[in-house]
């Protein structure tokens, strides 16, 4: 799938939030950068994504070259899920946004891990 699949317009914040600006998509992203790779791990997140949704949202990154699919080595029935290059370099983005809401949002928290992605 093209990044530039069914764009709003050419702007890039509008084609950066035509694929990232759903409720789930940057969650997703933050948590396999934690270091979650089972599809269990994400869904068990504290946001508590339905399961069609996560499936969903995990099969557009990996059409986007953002997340790779491979199967478990201990249990070939399993899949790990895995960022790209491509995904990776949303890092910085992940670790802005939680940092915006570190300084301007009352009661919010890091995650307890050493990635720096709050």
């Amino acid at each position: 799938m093209s990044l530039n699949k069914n764009r709003r317009s050419g702007c890039p914040v509008a084609c950066t939030l035509d694929i990232l600006g759903d409720k789930w998509t940057l969650l997703i992203v933050r948590d396999l950068l934690h270091g979650a790779t089972q599809f269990d791990e994400l869904r068990n997140a504290p946001e508590r994504i339905a399961r069609n949704i996560l499936s969903h949202r995990l099969r557009r990154l990996t059409e986007l070259g953002m997340v790779k699919r491979e199967p478990d080595i201990d249990d070939k029935r399993r899949f790990n899920y895995l960022l790209t290059e491509r995904g990776e370099s949303l890092r910085p983005i992940v670790q802005n946004i939680a940092n915006w809401g570190l300084q301007n949002i009352d009661d919010t928290e890091t995650f307890p891990d050493a990635s720096g992605t709050g």
